[in-house]
């Protein structure tokens, strides 16, 4: 490293050196004076010259030396004629000075090559080293039109690292086979899929599955972003698409991945004034591309999305995207392999177990989210000097990651904190008295983010699907809330507004979408929207006003049965809601277990702590 920057800045040491010899001899020579003949001849006659040096050319004669003057000394040089009189004379005066004598008459090839070859050779080879080090530093601005797939050839990745992803490793097992043993597919005259889209949320492991299908089946991976593709000039997309597909084609049998496709592969012609040149041109030249390569020609393309529903028909039709695979959330069974296989290089205390934790994550999170759980919990093991992960560091870390850390700096007075635990409680007492609604897995009135309290709220069972009664369970449980503030204080808060705003979405969407109302099997409203101008503002209105009117009517009948349901079940287990309260506002946090054992009478509140029930007391 040390020798890379010596070399580096080699030229300019060389220029900044021959700039100082220049300045220095001018700035010597400003101070040497030059004398006449006429006042040399009289400096010499006063016998005051000293250190003389004489070079004696053809004609004439260079006298350099110092001579003393009202007590200083000055540099002088001159000049006189080279004849027998004046060197004869010029000797008679210097007879008492130390004279060295030089011959003037020719100049030494190395005095010719140090003044004149040689600043013209360092100049230039400074002026080479920049210019190649600039063109070196900006390369990619003469290489733009480059490909800019990354190749990893060695892939470590396997099947094995990638968990909850059953039946997805089941749809690439066939890719693999056919990149190990292609002479089979071809026999059979079967040929492979060209084309495979991944489609999934963000995080659920798109791009891992892909990496796994190098790595299982040891062939050249080359990865790209759709990004990588778009640039200032209209055309270089289209060449990188050509150089890109070149390359895969020289190492076949190779894998071509494409991160977020949808930059390129969006609908030609759905643009507000017009379409998108250079991005219309690079998906016209990735679809003859991928019509370019033969059945059997070992490249096969991996793609990833997580908006289908713009990409171009083109692009999805049979021959080029054959397969589409979605990767989906992972549930329960699938969220504790994943932990299993991000707790390898972990600690964990004997109590931990993955099952455990796999149901105290909510439904939502997707594999990134949980390594992120992991990894956070293990953070806050190092900050607690412990050398195992507990139970409570995975708790926390899960706050963490939905609403960020603890506020405990903020705090409330005694009505507010009171109001929160209520609310909190209501939302917990109404899940534990319906059949199929959601499992409150913890609450706390400790502020994270925006909210001043929260619940994590986990389906009794995982589904595929939803039935009208599971929908309005889950209205009646967010309703428990603003429902408890009511009954208790006889006044409402604005803690609510997330709880309406989902439970207005889920009314709405039984009205509009699934048929669950009163207005018929009738789909009134379209899901999605025009994405390229914006879905709210796009969004055609399919109905006339008096169905809107309806729509309205229906939503309202819906939350406000809910509503009801959840005030019911309130006034009835008012005693319960108050003990569960109670352990909130001691305890600022409880889990699902301990709100099952203040609701059964197994746990009661003493001195600040839950403490069990004996079973003479019960």
């Amino acid at each position: 490293m040390k020798n890379r920057k010596f070399i580096y800045y080699l030229p300019y040491a060389i220029v900044a050196i021959f700039m100082f010899s220049l300045f220095y001899n001018s700035f010597s020579n400003s101070y040497t004076k030059e004398l006449t003949y006429n006042e040399f001849n009289t400096i010499l006659k006063t016998n005051k010259v000293s250190d003389v040096e004489v070079e004696v050319a053809n004609n004439l004669i260079t006298v350099k030396g110092i001579y003393t003057e009202e007590d200083k000394k000055i540099v002088f040089n001159s000049k006189i004629p080279n004849n027998e009189i004046e060197v004869t004379a010029l000797i008679n005066h210097l007879k008492e000075s130390k004279v060295t004598f030089k011959d003037g008459s020719g100049t030494s090839i190395v005095e010719i090559f140090l003044v004149n070859i040689l600043p013209i050779g360092l100049f230039m080879f400074a002026g080479w080293f920049l210019l190649r080090n600039i063109s070196g530093n900006n390369k990619q601005a003469f290489d733009f039109t480059e490909s800019k797939a990354k190749l990893e050839k060695n892939i470590k990745i396997r099947f094995s690292d990638v968990a909850g992803c059953e039946e997805e490793k089941e749809e690439l097992k066939e890719i693999i086979d056919y990149l190990k043993n292609p002479k089979k597919f071809i026999d059979m005259g079967a040929h492979i899929p060209r084309g495979i889209l991944m489609v999934g949320s963000p995080g659920t492991g798109k791009t891992l599955l892909a990496k796994a299908v190098a790595g299982e089946s040891h062939v050249p991976f080359y990865s790209i972003s759709g990004s990588d593709f778009m640039e200032l000039f209209v055309g270089v997309g289209a060449s990188r698409v050509r150089k890109m597909f070149e390359k895969a084609k020289s190492n076949a049998p190779s894998i071509l991945f494409i991160d977020e496709i949808d930059t390129i592969g969006r609908q030609r012609g759905t643009g507000l004034g017009g379409g998108h040149d250079e991005r219309e041109q690079t998906l016209n030249q990735l679809l003859v591309e991928m019509d370019g390569i033969g059945n059997n020609y070992g490249v096969i393309i991996i793609a990833a999305t997580n908006r289908p529903d713009i990409l171009d028909p083109a692009l999805l039709r049979p021959g080029r995207f054959d397969r589409q695979i979605t990767v989906s959330l992972p549930d329960l069974k699938a969220r504790e392999e994943i932990l299993k296989v991000h707790a390898r290089n972990k600690k964990f205390k004997a109590d931990v177990l993955m099952e455990e934790v796999a149901k105290r994550i909510p439904t939502g999170f997707s594999g990134a989210d949980i390594e992120n759980v992991l990894n956070e919990a293990a953070i806050l093991a190092v900050r607690e000097n412990k050398k195992e992960i507990d139970i409570h560091h995975i708790d926390e870390a899960v706050d963490r990651v939905m609403m960020g850390p603890a506020k405990k700096s903020r705090k409330y007075d005694e009505k507010s904190k009171k109001l929160v635990a209520y609310h909190e409680a209501g939302h917990a007492i109404v899940g534990l008295n319906l059949e199929g609604g959601a499992v409150v897995q913890k609450v706390t009135i400790i502020p994270r983010g925006t909210a001043g309290g929260y619940n994590i709220l986990l389906p009794k069972e995982e589904k595929i699907m939803k039935t009208k009664k599971d929908l309005l369970e889950m209205i009646i449980t967010f309703m428990g809330g603003r429902v408890a503030e009511e009954v208790f204080f006889e006044d409402v808060t604005t803690g609510a507004i997330n709880d309406f705003e989902r439970a207005t979405q889920i009314a709405r969407d039984m009205v509009t979408l699934y048929g669950m109302s009163d207005l018929g099997p009738i789909q009134y409203d379209r899901s999605g929207g025009n994405v390229f101008l914006g879905r709210d503002y796009t969004n055609p209105t399919n109905v006339s006003s008096q169905v809107a009117f309806e729509i309205d009517q229906e939503v309202r009948k819906i939350i406000n049965s809910c509503y009801k349901q959840a005030k019911d079940i309130i006034i009835n287990k008012k005693a319960e809601l108050v003990k569960i309260a109670d352990a909130l506002l001691a305890l600022e946090t409880i889990t699902a277990k301990e709100i099952d054992g203040i609701y059964n009478g197994t746990l009661i509140l003493e001195e600040g702590k839950l403490k069990e029930v004996k079973a003479e007391e019960n």
